[in-house]
């Protein structure tokens, strides 16, 4: 009887010696595929890593060519060849690769030896019990899906699949009050580092202050803001400080769901860029002369100096801008232009913080405003009827006023 196949692996070669003890064929790795040896890896016996990356790439090549074999059945379609094909095509583009590229190793961990056909609801609702957060397994069941669609668009699926996703986390309402971000501010300015026990000049979170009052007073990402140049550099967006334009999305970057639109800045955020840029920075957040790739760690450390709570994050500075563009009575598309996203999501998250927020429903319940209008459109019953309703409405608020 035959040996069961076994799958590609990796397969280790040991050393072969002549007549006279000298190695002859030094120790190698291997890969095997349906029990037949297949290629080398050309890794000797201390390179497992570097034979484990070769096996990789052999798997993904194998996915790869079942993946564009035709139009199958969900059954006969492994869920790895899906993730291969959307790896090629389509993560490459991603503005975070690298991020995309962890996700879908997370996804292969877990349906790497599945088929499309096992795809439901209680198989989603058991991947999302091994993660660390709902929110970490929505956003890698959202790859899976678009893997699948991608796949199915190209022909090579009989069907549609649908990716049970867990609910949405419930937006985050945290905005700051201008005394608040005055706060945060003044701490990260004023702070002084204290070292073997003594008060310093040092003053390291000072870059962390410029950083509050670009995302603040232009409503942009913490990774759009570390990321700004103050002149045109490859691959970074970049601050025109003659025209007072900041292009967060760098040059040949395709537009994503995360809008990065070009925005005029403010008159006093401007003055202080430039001001910036004349001691010799050349980001618009600086530390020793670099770029800074991340500012969370000592931004939480400002948020505790400062006294605020810490469900303050620096994501909190892009929700304090819409709100206080809002509460001005700003235009909802000029609002959402000058933060990028789109004028339904800012009017869902934002818009109650807007003065003319549900006026005409509130003046409907005005006597003064709303009789008028009634007398032109109702029948005089009718007007009785509606003036009636509105002397007990206002009958009653003065009752509970």
């Amino acid at each position: 009887m035959p040996e069961p196949a076994k799958g590609p692996r990796l397969w280790l070669r040991r050393e072969r010696r002549g007549k006279r003890g000298r190695i002859t064929h030094p120790a190698m790795w291997y890969i095997r595929d349906d029990n037949r040896l297949q290629q080398s890896t050309g890794c000797g016996l201390d390179d497992r890593r570097g034979a484990e990356r070769c096996l990789a790439d052999y798997l993904c090549r194998r996915h790869l060519a079942a993946a564009s074999a035709g139009t199958r059945d969900p059954g006969q379609i492994p869920v790895a060849d899906v993730l291969a094909l959307y790896a090629r095509d389509l993560a490459p583009a991603h503005s975070r690769p690298r991020e995309t590229a962890g996700r879908i190793r997370a996804l292969l961990a877990f349906f790497g030896d599945k088929t499309l056909a096992e795809i439901n609801g209680t198989l989603c609702r058991n991947y999302v019990a091994t993660r660390s957060t709902d929110a970490a397994a929505r956003r890698e069941l959202e790859d899976l899906r678009a893997a699948i669609n991608h796949h199915r668009r190209e022909g090579l699926c009989s069907q549609i699949i649908d990716v049970v996703l867990p609910p949405e986390r419930p937006s985050r309402e945290r905005w700051l009050t201008r005394s608040e971000a005055a706060r945060l501010i003044r701490a990260a300015w004023r702070y002084r580092e204290v070292q073997k026990g003594k008060l310093t000049d040092r003053r390291s979170r000072q870059h962390i202050a410029r950083f509050i009052l670009v995302a603040l007073y232009t409503g942009t990402r913490a990774s759009a803001v570390c990321a700004a140049a103050l002149r045109p550099m490859e691959g970074r967006g970049w601050i025109d400080l003659t025209n007072g334009v900041f292009y967060r999305r760098p040059a040949g970057r395709r537009e994503t769901l995360k809008r990065q639109s070009p925005v005029p800045l403010p008159p006093g955020l401007l003055a202080h860029l430039r001001r910036w840029e004349r001691r010799g920075q050349r980001f618009a957040v600086e530390w020793n002369g670099a770029s800074v790739a991340s500012i969370d760690k000592a931004f939480r450390h400002v948020v505790t100096d400062a006294g605020l709570s810490q469900d303050v994050t620096p994501h909190t500075l892009r929700h304090t801008a819409a709100t206080w563009l809002m509460q001005a009575g700003v235009d909802l598309w000029e609002a959402a232009g000058f933060l990028g996203m789109t004028v339904e999501m800012l009017s869902q998250r934002y818009g109650h913080h807007h003065p003319a927020h549900l006026e005409r429903a509130k003046a409907a319940f005005s006597r003064h405003r709303r009789l008028p209008h009634l007398r032109h459109t109702l029948s005089s019953t009718e007007r009785e009827q509606a003036g009636a309703n509105v002397t007990k409405i206002t009958v009653y608020s003065r009752m509970v006023g």
